[in-house]
C-alpha cells in the first residue's frame, strides 16, 4: 500500500445486503461505489466536517477518477471492513486508497482521485489551495483517526 501503510486507516464495516448484489446473490460492482462515498463522507464528519457543511458553503469533491481492483466476490450476507486511507494530496488531487477485507482477506482494492471545486454561478471552480477554514479538516482526514474517536469499530454496525 505503499505510503499509506504506515497511516491509520478510516474504518466502515459494512454487511452485503440484498440490494447489493445480482441475481446469483454477488455483490453488483457500482454498490462498491456506494460504499467508498459513504466511507469518505463519514471521514468527513468524524474530524468535524459535514459533507452537507461543506455543500452549503459553494464546495463540492467531485470524483475525477476511479480504479477498483475485484480480487474475490463478495456474497450476500458477508460482513465486510472497509479501510481507507486519504493520502497526501498532490496539486490540486486528492488520492484515496481503500481496501475492503472480508475474512482478514482483501477482496477488492480501490483507488479513488477527488478535487475540490467552488460552485460558483453554474460553474464549478477548481481549487488548488484549501481554503483555510477547511486545512485543519483535510489534516485530520489524512492522519487518520484519533485513538479516542469511534473509527476504531468505526462509525455503523454490520446491520447496515
Amino acid at each position: 500500500m505503499s505510503n499509506a501503510s504506515a497511516l491509520n486507516p478510516w474504518r466502515l464495516n459494512k454487511c452485503v445486503l440484498p440490494q447489493h448484489t445480482d441475481h446469483a446473490g454477488v455483490m453488483w460492482h457500482g454498490a462498491y461505489l456506494n460504499w467508498l462515498e459513504e466511507a469518505r463522507i463519514e471521514a468527513l464528519r468524524e474530524v468535524g466536517l459535514t459533507y452537507k457543511n461543506l455543500s452549503s458553503q459553494g464546495f463540492e469533491l467531485p470524483v475525477i477518477s476511479l480504479n477498483i481492483n475485484y480480487i474475490r466476490a463478495l456474497l450476500h450476507g458477508q460482513s465486510v471492513l472497509l479501510e481507507s486511507f486519504s493520502l497526501p494530496r498532490q496539486f490540486a488531487r486528492w488520492p484515496w486508497k481503500t481496501n475492503f477485507l472480508c475474512d482478514g482477506m482483501i477482496v477488492a482494492e480501490a483507488n479513488v482521485n477527488l478535487v475540490l471545486v467552488r460552485r460558483a454561478g453554474g460553474k464549478n471552480q477548481l481549487i488548488r489551495n484549501i481554503p483555510n477554514q477547511f486545512a485543519s479538516y483535510f489534516v485530520k482526514l489524512q492522519s487518520g483517526p484519533s485513538s479516542n474517536s469511534k473509527s476504531g469499530q468505526f462509525f455503523r454496525s454490520m446491520s447496515n
